[in-house]
């Protein structure tokens, strides 16, 4: 039987939470993480791999640190750090989460849970974009806090299972591939398989309403290619640039806030005004640096004789 424990509140929750939890640091991107070449410029901006890496994950603190929860989209909010990315998608039947980040994330995405006035417990779906401790480390303690499902794409069970926070074993409910989806409160999130990143990196695509129309939104697995490409990583790669370039969008997010430009636009968020979040015109714009890095590194591994 699954036990449920009542605190007086979400904020106590997460306290009691984060003094049980064993203190460690989070990942430091520092030089050697990944290399300073090759260098593309798109839009007039030059990267490098490292700098891709450190602009997604920031310093440790960075990660840790809780960003203003927000409202995004229709059913849509942000409740992740500043960045490693948490969505929150309300219903009537419950709430999905996509995202725990590290499990000493968790405390921090109760808080903002409850900070736009609804309930961690009432998380009844946990998604991940991928097996990366920063992304899906927290699910195990998430899964013992809301006894919510844990959802996860078959391909990246293995590396899953080798995400065991203070040696917990991660928790899969259930397992789904390409094409599948999930339905919750009238709420349906369709999977898309954008394989490279890791063997099952994970693209969620629904529609959320607002101001009577319906936008396609797109949840973006990362599309960051490694240090070092193989035969089987690139055609998983071509495949994938070929699916998100095809995926309906009208605002994109992503599994880092650095992703889809998530500070300037909370920036703009004001009443009355245009959604920011809603971005036709820049739903390709990450993958067109992913991409462009992604030739250039095999470009530069052809002339090493790799």
């Amino acid at each position: 039987m699954h036990m449920k424990f009542v605190l007086p509140s979400a904020t106590m929750l997460a306290l009691v939470l984060l003094t049980e939890l064993p203190a460690r640091a989070q990942t430091q991107v520092v030089a050697g993480m990944a290399p300073d070449h090759p260098t593309v410029t798109v839009t007039g901006n030059n990267y490098t791999p490292i700098s891709i890496l450190r602009r997604n994950m920031g310093t440790p603190a960075d990660q840790l640190e809780q960003f203003p929860p927000h409202h995004v989209i229709g059913n849509i909010y942000y409740v992740g750090s500043k960045t490693l990315s948490s969505f929150l998608i309300v219903t009537p039947q419950g709430n999905i989460l996509i995202n725990t980040i590290f499990e000493m994330n968790v405390p921090t995405i109760a808080k903002s849970v409850a900070q736009l006035g609804f309930k961690f417990g009432d998380t009844k779906i946990i998604l991940g974009n991928h097996a990366h401790g920063d992304h899906m480390e927290g699910d195990a303690l998430a899964k013992q806090i809301t006894g919510a499902r844990v959802i996860v794409m078959a391909q990246d069970v293995p590396a899953l299972a080798a995400i065991k926070p203070g040696g917990k074993r991660h928790p899969i409910d259930e397992v789904i591939t390409d094409g599948d989806t999930v339905m919750l409160g009238g709420t349906t999130l369709t999977a898309h398989l954008t394989a490279g990143h890791t063997r099952g990196c994970t693209t969620w695509t629904t529609t959320a309403a607002e101001n009577g129309r319906n936008y396609s939104v797109v949840f973006g697995c990362s599309l960051r290619a490694p240090d070092v490409i193989t035969p089987a990583i690139e055609a998983e790669f071509n495949h994938s640039f070929q699916v998100v370039r095809t995926l309906p969008c009208d605002v994109l997010l992503g599994d880092h806030p650095a992703e889809y430009g998530m500070v300037a636009k909370f920036a703009k968020l004001k009443a009355g005004a245009p959604n920011p979040f809603i971005d036709k015109a820049g739903c390709t714009a990450e993958a067109d640096i992913q991409e462009a890095m992604f030739h250039a590194i095999l470009k530069e591994q052809a002339t090493a004789g790799h």
